[in-house]
């Protein structure tokens, strides 16, 4: 059977070995047993696991050749410090310290740097919600920071968020010996949840429309109405309430934008 050049990071995986169990573990006991040749076998043979990981990273980093290098440096840690006593697949053990280093150097060498005024905001936030909290004994919601602050909610949200660190689609979240369970597994392709900065948006978007697409809008999209049921409701033609939904709808996407 042929087989297919594709070149990642300039490697071409066509001439990349794959390591069967059986010869991961021979080359783990004669590695662990003095033999350097051994460790270049296992770097050779796991260099598809690296690159199988910098997919996921291919759109954040403008030179794969780095990242690739970064990734191997990963996998030679994983391979010092395997242990096979511990029964699990070398890929197990593997992947989090590959990724783990790959993510390092996004994080240090990030071109993405926060505004100093949007830092400032989130640390403003903090201390406000952490006052808020021994005032009150209970968590502030971001509304209520935000009115105490005099900016909107949506500035806080954003603010906040700037704080917290990038999570990786592949983040390893659970491991028992057996296969890695990814964060990606765990996601919903589409739970109906939106993030806070879409609610915000929608919430002070619907505010600035006008009173009967407003109303047209919550009743149709919240409460489950027919465009008839609404048209007998109002007293007005079915045909006029398909248009100001349409046009409802199309305030709120302008807005929104």
């Amino acid at each position: 059977m042929a087989r297919h050049k594709v070149e990642i990071c300039g490697v071409n995986t066509a001439n990349i070995k794959v390591l069967s169990y059986d010869e991961q573990v021979e080359l783990f006991k004669r590695y662990q047993n003095g033999d350097s040749l051994a460790k270049d076998e296992l770097i050779n043979g796991n260099l598809k696991l690296v690159l199988s990981i910098l997919k996921s990273f291919s759109g954040r980093c403008d030179n794969m050749d780095d990242l690739f290098q970064v990734g191997c440096i990963g996998l030679i840690k994983a391979i010092d410090n395997f242990d096979l006593s511990h029964g699990v697949k070398f890929s197990t053990y593997a992947v989090p310290m590959v990724l783990g280093e790959v993510k390092r150097y996004l994080r240090d060498n990030s071109s993405v740097r926060i505004s100093r005024s949007i830092k400032d905001l989130a640390y403003k936030a903090l201390r406000v919600k952490e006052r808020l909290i021994n005032e009150n004994s209970c968590e502030p919601s971001t509304e209520e920071v935000a009115k105490e602050i005099g900016v909107s909610e949506f500035e806080v949200a954003n603010a906040l968020n700037s704080l917290k660190e990038t999570v990786s689609m592949f983040e390893p979240i659970y491991n028992d010996g057996g296969d890695v369970i990814y964060l990606a597994d765990q996601l919903s392709k589409d739970d109906g949840v939106y993030d806070l900065e879409t609610k915000i948006s929608l919430r002070e978007a619907l505010g600035k429309i006008k009173e009967k697409e407003k109303y047209i809008l919550i009743q149709r999209y919240m409460m489950g109405k027919t465009q008839m049921e609404l048209a007998s409701e109002i007293g007005i033609s079915q045909a006029q309430i398909s248009r100001l939904e349409k046009n409802g709808l199309d305030d709120l996407k302008r807005l929104i934008r």
